[in-house]
């Protein structure tokens, strides 16, 4: 049987307002999604697309967290039910096809995406932060690609991060795998907006509804252009280079002095592999 999304995922959409709105609702995990729930978010995708009455798609979380992005307790997982030992590259190859379909399609999709960014943007949440239009983002929301720490540095859309964050910052991010607060890169103009925690929902719908006054044929058309000029400008490749070196990633060899979070798991389960994940990456300044 299929897995499901089970109620996870939910589409509200307001037509006389023009607005769609997405909820991740699986605040036990802090939104994190598994690969049910993100073929739901697909299919949510396709059908906002083919609504004429929508313009803009509010990307959210339940209970006032955006998404920390694919759940990395099931790191791995995805690739077989178990029965393979190691699963076999074009395997690998096949499903991070799949799955970089689905942000790629959010990347190119042809209405006005939105994110209300709130408490948590990482891993796959931090991508789909970036890959929106606009995104209004809580100083306090912890932003970054910890799974680096788990599948290794060349995780995620290497175009996308070098596109909009620049080649310093991207690499300080996934070479390292820590986050920074919102608050902390405020400064440097990644998001339309970073304000006080509270008012992301407010400031979010606000933004939402400033776009709906354009033309829905204007906005279809600017969507059209600006992802020609994305393309063109640095985006070439983004796709297949997406899921090609997030594959290969799945297949590092660990060293014994490495930190293999699979194994730790295996051993210990997933609480405490996180635990030792934490202690195997903390490096204390000299004099602190």
């Amino acid at each position: 049987m299929t897995p499901t999304a089970e109620g996870r995922v939910h589409l509200d959409v307001d037509g006389e307002r023009h607005i769609a709105r997405l909820t991740i609702d699986r605040p036990a995990r802090r939104n994190a999604y598994d690969p049910a729930m993100r073929e739901q978010m697909r299919a949510y995708l396709d059908e906002v697309a083919g609504d004429d009455a929508v313009k803009v798609l509010v990307l959210r979380g339940a209970d006032g967290i955006f998404t920390t992005g694919a759940d990395m307790a099931n790191a791995y997982a995805w690739y077989g039910d178990g029965s393979e030992r190691r699963p076999s590259q074009r395997r690998r190859l096949a499903v991070d096809r799949n799955s970089f379909g689905f942000y790629h399609e959010y990347l190119t999709f042809p209405k006005v995406t939105v994110a209300q960014v709130e408490r948590y943007a990482l891993g796959g949440g931090f991508e789909l932060a970036l890959m929106s239009d606009l995104a209004v983002v809580g100083r306090g929301a912890e932003l970054g690609m910890p799974g680096t720490r788990l599948l290794g540095p060349a995780l995620g859309n290497l175009h996308l991060f070098f596109h909009r964050l620049g080649p310093v910052l991207s690499r300080r991010l996934l070479f390292t795998g820590e986050t920074v607060k919102a608050g902390e890169v405020e400064h440097l103009g990644l998001f339309t907006e970073v304000c006080d925690d509270p008012e992301v929902a407010r400031r979010t719908e606000w933004w939402a509804e400033r776009v709906t006054r354009m033309p829905a044929d204007g906005l279809a058309i600017a969507k059209t252009g600006f992802a020609l000029v994305e393309q063109t400008q640095g985006y070439i490749g983004e796709e297949a280079t997406s899921y090609l070196m997030h594959a290969f990633s799945t297949n590092l060899r660990f060293e014994q002095d490495e930190f293999n979070f699979v194994k730790a798991r295996a051993r210990h389960g997933t609480t405490e592999a996180f635990k030792l994940r934490d202690a195997h990456f903390s490096v204390p300044l000299d004099g602190d």
